[in-house]
């Protein structure tokens, strides 16, 4: 990560937890529970039986790959293929794996605000596909999607998986694909991943594990705190809690403390008040249908070409384009 990145990167947690912590009610930004730590944590995550949305991709992704790729690169005139929010990039291999077996032209560009993960994705590419022409990118989506804009006119596929659009709410979700939508050329695709409606139940258990694992992910951004801006939270008294509205389609996590208390970050010179039992929102977790989706994409300017469901159907993945 150059200098610049790294700044503008710690610039915006500390203005981001500023903002958020003097708000009322507070909340978090869940970006943050990405560290060393939270990449491990959200490893675990997506290991356990409750959470179904990183085997319901990966399900898509290795029955329909061969489809995936062709709607890519139907003319086999080559492109390059942006994910943002690459994380560990185990699904994206299988991708991978079928390009190189068609010997498409094309080039992978990894984006992820966490530089653990990029570094470790990049390694273990250049050791796994060392002929995939790989470019790990660290920053904020859309600084680093207008830096490649400029940096070449080739056809690009824009991937946004592991249902991350489901951590804005509906008019944030259209800003953000408003956003990707200009930063595309008219012959662009995006492919993103999309968690559809279901049980509400089986919505609250993948975000509220029995293990603990997801409350230890949700905590990590108070650790965070705790050592990137010389805080005193207590992680044990603030327990991790999970909501769900059928109705909007709304999962909420929370932290909520468990007592009155006074937590001092010195880094911001500042003393935060917390009542007993007030929360701090960390994330958003929306779940869709088709309507919702085809809604979304027209109020950005976009349209839907096709998707791909594994066979439960709980999970899509939408190949939209640009109306031209």
């Amino acid at each position: 990560m150059n200098s610049k990145d790294q700044k503008v990167l710690v610039s915006s947690f500390v203005k981001e937890v500023n903002e958020g912590l003097t708000a009322f009610p507070k909340y978090l930004s869940s970006k943050f529970f990405y560290d060393e730590v939270g990449d491990e944590l959200f490893q675990q995550i997506m290991a356990l039986p409750e959470y179904y949305l990183t085997r319901a991709e990966y399900e898509i992704f290795k029955t329909h790959k061969a489809n995936i790729i062709h709607h890519f690169d139907a003319k086999n005139e080559g492109f390059d293929l942006i994910e943002l929010g690459a994380g560990d990039g185990k699904k994206t291999k299988l991708l991978l794996e079928e390009l190189l077996q068609k010997e498409h032209n094309f080039t992978y560009n990894p984006i992820d605000i966490s530089e653990n993960a990029i570094e470790g994705l990049v390694k273990d590419l250049n050791l796994e596909m060392p002929n995939v022409a790989v470019q790990g990118q660290i920053g904020e989506y859309f600084e680093v999607l207008d830096r490649l804009k400029q940096m070449s006119d080739r056809k690009k596929v824009i991937m946004v998986l592991g249902s991350n659009i489901g951590n804005l709410l509906h008019p944030r979700a259209i800003q953000f694909l408003k956003k990707l939508c200009n930063a595309m050329h008219n012959d662009d695709l995006l492919f993103m991943g999309f968690d559809q409606k279901k049980h509400p139940q089986k919505v609250l258990d993948a975000y509220n594990d029995k293990s603990g694992v997801t409350a230890a992910f949700n905590k990590n951004i108070l650790a965070r705190i705790n050592k990137e801006l010389d805080a005193n939270f207590n992680l044990d008294k603030f327990i991790h809690w999970e909501t769900y509205d059928p109705e909007s389609g709304t999962a909420k996590s929370y932290l909520i403390s468990k007592e009155k208390q006074t937590v001092d970050i010195n880094g911001l010179s500042l003393q935060i008040y917390f009542e007993a039992w007030e929360s701090i929102h960390t994330e958003i977790s929306q779940k869709y249908d088709d309507d919702i989706v085809k809604w979304l994409a027209k109020e950005s300017g976009l349209k839907i070409e096709k998707s791909f469901s594994d066979k439960n159907k709980d999970y899509k993945n939408y190949l939209i384009s640009k109306v031209k």
